[in-house]
């Protein structure tokens, strides 16, 4: 449509001239440079490779490193045969090291004589009782048994195994015990001990007692078979 053709004339602006034939059309904002388009792609290629690396490092590390991190409670045991390391208790069932002391409420081993204040244990060597034994004590042997130079016997057996400091007496209480017994204050069971021993008396016979006199002392009541 020519512009006599309008209905109603306007007047002419920049739209009516019209643009060389060389010149740009539709051109709105100014050319990208080469990197501005390249480095997007880079960027990604660089983060899967890191990806990659990092992926790679995990499942090719160490299982042991894990169990080193994460804090091993699993317990060496010794190899069989030797000693557990110092601080450490015995397995269940063996035997505790030689020179150590027995675990509560074990029995001592054999030949070795019971800690001070234990009762002592039945029969026992003689000879290393007498070790054990304070062979200076006061030990005083009562004869309530009836039968004449009894406790005189004993003083003799006492005297030939070496204690210094024996008395030979009569009993003079109202209640003896039954059956012939030795009784001794606190600290004195190892030597209340040889003393039984020497004279035959059984370990049963033998107790701790408040004494009046005396460290050991022996009651009578049967004939006494004291020790070759």
């Amino acid at each position: 449509m020519s512009r006599s053709q309008y209905p109603y004339p306007y007047p002419p602006d920049e739209f009516d001239v019209r643009s060389p034939d060389d010149a740009p059309v539709g051109v709105h904002r100014a050319p990208r440079s080469r990197w501005s388009t390249v480095w997007p792609f880079l960027l990604v290629a660089a983060l899967a490779v890191a990806v990659a690396v990092a992926g790679v490092t995990y499942l090719s590390r160490d299982p042991g490193t894990a169990d080193e991190a994460g804090g091993d409670t699993s317990q060496t045991q010794p190899a069989e045969g030797e000693p557990p390391a110092e601080g450490e208790a015995p397995a269940e069932g063996e035997p505790p090291a030689e020179g150590e002391a027995p675990a509560e409420g074990e029995a001592p081993a054999e030949g070795e004589p019971p800690a001070e204040g234990e009762a002592p244990a039945e029969g026992g060597d003689l000879t290393t009782l007498l070790a054990a034994a304070d062979l200076g004590a006061e030990v005083r042997v009562l004869n309530a048994s009836g039968i004449n130079g009894e406790a005189g016997r004993g003083q003799e057996a006492l005297t030939a195994q070496g204690f210094t400091s024996v008395a030979a007496e009569t009993f003079s209480g109202d209640n003896p015990p039954e059956a012939t017994s030795v009784w001794y204050t606190p600290g004195n069971s190892d030597t209340a001990a040889a003393v039984a021993v020497a004279l035959g008396i059984p370990a049963e016979s033998v107790s701790e007692q408040t004494l009046r006199q005396g460290d050991v002392v022996v009651i009578i009541r049967s004939a006494l078979t004291p020790a070759a």
